[in-house]
């Protein structure tokens, strides 16, 4: 029993033993490298730039009071159009109690005068048809009289205006309704019935009844990084993508690069601007996220290779030519120096060195033994 126990260790032993060793043996074995073989190929490539940001109008108008009060009707909402002139809504004037007080004594002071002078304006003018006063004289009185009804007629417009916002006369020129000054569309609406609104004056911005702009004359604004901004120039065109609508890409034309630029998370950002051509069938909503692709270069019918097949050294590329049969196990390399020209970020150009009838070591496929 004893016997056949040591046996069996020992061929169990002898087992591991060879097991180790080919395993070692099989590690110091040196790897063959396969690489996979490119051919190069006349292709057409183009360099492109991204920009991320969005489209919105060229000129959106914040529409705001002439005079403070409250909110007693709002005739447009957010998305209507509206035409230059038109009414969006209506301030009711709420008086101050100082300022009503000071017009209507005001009024009360021109009526006494106006009376008084017009007394005296009727003596003078009976003693003028009498002949007794000299027509100087009734001159001088008559002018007074017309300035006393002028004072009263001011007076009268002022309380009006302290009282309503505007005077009788005027009405048509009533800063109470509040005009849009643009055509186009209602963007946003913020205020409601009842609100107290704020004039715009030289202190004070006002408060924002409305926002309204031109639909039809969009924008694409958004940045580009330092290492893109200068390839490109005004006039280029630019293709948008809007992530809303997806099956939709809008022409476009750059117009605008920023000469300073900011920096964003350690990146220096020049902004842009490109106007867009909106078809009549499109609607595009104000704040439209959107990516602009911008042109840079084209060449076409040039010889290309996949970028992963060159290898630089200092200022010099090269790419290594299969010299064995390209069905052999053993592949065999010559390296040889060429000269690249516009690469999009997967193929490049090369403008010397290759015919196109070569072949080309490309990325290391799987090793084998």
């Amino acid at each position: 029993m004893k016997k056949v126990l040591k046996i069996s260790l020992g061929i169990l032993f002898l087992i591991l033993l060879i097991g180790t060793f080919v395993f070692l043996w099989n590690k110091t074995r040196p790897v063959k490298e396969v690489y996979a073989i490119v051919k190069p190929h006349i292709d057409t490539l183009e360099k492109r730039a991204v920009a991320t940001g969005k489209v919105e109008p060229r000129d959106e108008v914040l529409i705001k009071p002439q005079i403070s009060g409250i909110v007693s009707e709002v005739y447009k909402q957010a998305g209507e159009p509206v035409r230059q002139g038109e009414v969006i809504a209506k301030v009711k004037v709420i008086p101050d109690m100082a300022t009503l007080n000071a017009a209507e004594s005001r009024v009360n002071v021109a009526r006494i005068n106006l009376a008084q002078t017009k007394q005296e304006f009727e003596r003078v003018k009976g003693l003028f048809d009498s002949g007794v006063v000299a027509k100087e004289e009734f001159e001088k009185n008559e002018t007074e009289y017309s300035k006393a009804k002028e004072e009263l007629q001011n007076a009268q417009d002022n309380l009006e205006i302290v009282q309503n916002g505007i005077a009788k006369r005027n009405a048509e020129l009533s800063n109470t309704q509040i005009r849009s000054t643009i055509t186009g569309m209602v963007l946003d609406v913020p205020i409601k019935v009842g609100n107290s609104v704020i004039l715009s004056n030289n202190f004070n911005d006002g408060t924002t009844i409305a926002s309204v702009a031109d639909m039809n004359n969009m924008i694409f604004r958004g940045k580009v990084d330092e290492t893109e901004v200068g390839r490109i120039r005004e006039g280029m065109p630019v293709k948008l993508t809007i992530g809303a609508l997806q099956d939709i890409s809008l022409d476009a034309t750059l117009e605008y690069i920023a000469p300073k630029g900011t920096e964003e998370n350690g990146v220096i950002m020049f902004e842009i601007k490109a106007a867009a051509k909106i078809p009549e069938d499109v609607f595009i909503r104000a704040g439209y996220s959107a990516n602009a692709d911008i042109l840079i270069d084209r060449r076409e019918g040039v010889i290309s290779i996949p970028e992963s097949s060159i290898e630089f050294e200092g200022t010099k590329t090269f790419v290594n030519l299969l010299t064995s049969d390209s069905t052999a196990t053993d592949q065999t390399f010559e390296r040889k120096e060429i000269q690249i020209g516009l690469s999009n970020g997967v193929n490049v150009e090369v403008t010397e060195g290759l015919t196109g009838n070569e072949q080309i070591r490309g990325t290391k496929t799987t090793p084998t033994k």
